[in-house]
């Protein structure tokens, strides 16, 4: 901004020596201009986003909302949702908004993929070109944006949100790891850019020959998950008073989730303290057949804003032995909502936990070890109190400005190198047609 205002401020048509200087002044000032309009839209691709409720769908509501805050201009394509209700009541869309069609993920009840929309994107991003799109899940729709961003000349950035590769030897097809490995390895680098949550993974990606990978963290709402809201007629509900121990889990209730070793975590407290209860909050493939094989434990459904808050915040102890994160941003819900986090060591709770002190971390794939770390921390009433307030104290500080604040810089960044002709990702290689 300082530099246009050099370029085109304090210049009057009297200073300049000829016609064309003054004319060739004029166009640079309006290229500036028309670009400095472009600098403020930036398109979001994905194949999840509100009102369906995971972490990938949450993130990219925040990042969205902040820029929006900041003064962009933002439009979302995702797939058109099948029913207009959700939990989060009638759909809002904003006008540069993009749905296109969807059909139904298999294993996913309530999700979807976007079918390719190439020739719709086209002709949307050349009434409205962005300076930059962001494509947040490697599907046909996210595959079809970074093709016509290629073609079009426009910088596209991509996210890994997702272990999908990790995923397959959940799902009895681990023989596909390696091959969703390669095609996501493909995907990405046809990018400028791919963005992870945490320097570990950065690291990992680039061993496994991801290139040009970037961090941007995650934040978390330290008002909407607070202690404030633990609620002790929901205690009550579950059967606990005041004094008596609340285990929970938020997110999905599959495979990939790991929730056996907090079953079993459950199952070796009941064995010394019966006041207690494990409560699930969320859906998913496997909560049928978990739900007749543990009738004692809660099972909340799906939960959000403030209602979600409550449950969060009406617990002691998070249990969290899910082995297939790229972050997990329950973590830090958890945390800010006074609660105890029990992970494994890596993702998020690497990143912002010290064992000990603002949670309990274990040795990934130690499944022994979460369920005695788990029953050792249960044991000490005090341990549970210092430690969530610790916890809650430390991520407190963690808010979406900064994330998104540098969430935008790293995408005009890769705007400014494409327009300033720096070799890019997308024109070094040929894309299949």
């Amino acid at each position: 901004m300082e530099e246009n205002r050099v370029r085109g401020g304090d210049r009057s048509p009297a200073r300049f020596s000829n016609v064309e200087e003054r004319d060739s002044i004029a166009r640079e000032f309006e290229s500036q201009t028309h670009n400095n309009f472009n600098q403020q839209h930036i398109c979001v691709v994905t194949e999840t986003y509100p009102p369906e409720i995971n972490g990938v769908a949450i993130t990219l509501s925040r990042l969205v909302s902040g820029l929006r805050a900041r003064g962009n201009r933002v439009s979302v394509v995702h797939p058109r949702q099948r029913n207009e209700q959700s939990l989060y009541g009638a759909l809002d869309t904003e006008p540069d908004d993009i749905q296109v069609r969807g059909l139904p993920l298999p294993g996913y009840h309530g999700l979807q993929f976007g079918i390719p929309a190439g020739r719709l994107l086209k002709q949307a991003w050349s009434h409205h070109r962005p300076a930059a799109i962001y494509v947040a899940t490697e599907g046909p729709l996210g595959w079809s944006a970074v093709r016509a961003a290629q073609r079009m000349g426009i910088p596209a950035v991509s996210g890994f949100h997702t272990n999908f590769h990790s995923y397959c030897k959940h799902y009895g097809v681990g023989w596909l790891q390696h091959v969703a490995l390669r095609y996501l390895r493909w995907f990405h680098n046809r990018t400028e850019r791919t963005l992870v949550s945490n320097e570990e993974l950065r690291v990992q990606l680039e061993d496994l020959g991801f290139g040009n990978v970037g961090i941007i963290e995650r934040g978390v709402d330290s008002q909407l998950f607070t202690p404030q809201r633990r609620c002790t007629k929901l205690r009550q509900e579950w059967g606990l008073s005041q004094d008596d121990l609340a285990l929970i889990y938020v997110g999905r209730i599959a495979a990939e989730k790991n929730l056996a070793v907090a079953v079993q975590a459950y199952r070796a407290i009941k064995r010394f303290n019966d006041r207690i209860k494990f409560v699930l909050v969320g859906d998913g493939p496997l909560r049928r057949s978990l739900q007749k094989e543990n009738p004692d434990l809660i099972f909340a459904g799906m939960r959000m804003g403030e209602d979600l808050g409550k449950y969060y915040a009406s617990a002691d102890v998070f249990l969290f032995p899910s082995e297939t994160e790229t972050f997990g941003n329950v973590t830090l819900e958890a945390m800010a909502s006074g609660l105890v986090v029990v992970a494994y060591d890596y993702a998020c709770a690497k990143l912002h936990i010290t064992h000990g002190e603002t949670g309990i971390l274990v040795q990934l794939g130690d499944a022994n070890s979460f369920v005695g770390s788990t029953c050792a921390l249960v044991r000490e009433p005090r341990d549970i109190k210092r430690i969530g307030r610790q916890g809650r104290q430390y991520v407190s500080y963690l808010g979406w400005e900064r994330v998104v604040e540098r969430f935008e810089a790293l995408l005009m960044s890769a705007g400014k190198q494409a327009r300033g002709g720096a070799a890019s990702p997308l024109g070094r290689r040929r894309l299949a047609t």
